[in-house]
């Protein structure tokens, strides 16, 4: 699994995660765990697309986050979208990924 940035939105913290099997997927996304105490929980709290058909298209496929979470999350996935497409591509290609700290604007 890549991890690909920590997102602070409020006072909880999630991961953005690709896993690279995930590549031969129809869409490139990414899966939203909870950070707690230090590490990434365990099972998956969103899944967001990122594209469709080679171009970017942010969207929420599943989410158990309320709407305020859901709408703070696709912003800061488009306002960073460049460095998370950048991380996919490494992540799906074998290479390290440098995760990067996100905090809302």
């Amino acid at each position: 699994m890549g991890q690909l940035a920590l997102l602070y939105l409020f006072l909880r913290a999630y991961v953005l995660v690709s896993i690279p099997v995930d590549k031969y997927e129809n869409r490139r996304h990414v899966h939203v765990f909870p950070r707690l105490k230090g590490a990434r929980g365990k099972y998956s709290v969103a899944k967001i697309w990122l594209e469709s058909h080679g171009q970017k298209q942010v969207e929420i496929y599943e989410s158990s986050l309320s709407s305020k979470e859901n709408d703070l999350l696709l912003r800061i996935i488009d306002d960073n979208w460049e460095y998370i497409n950048e991380q996919m591509t490494k992540s799906f290609n074998g290479e390290k990924t440098h995760p990067k700290e996100i905090k809302l604007k």
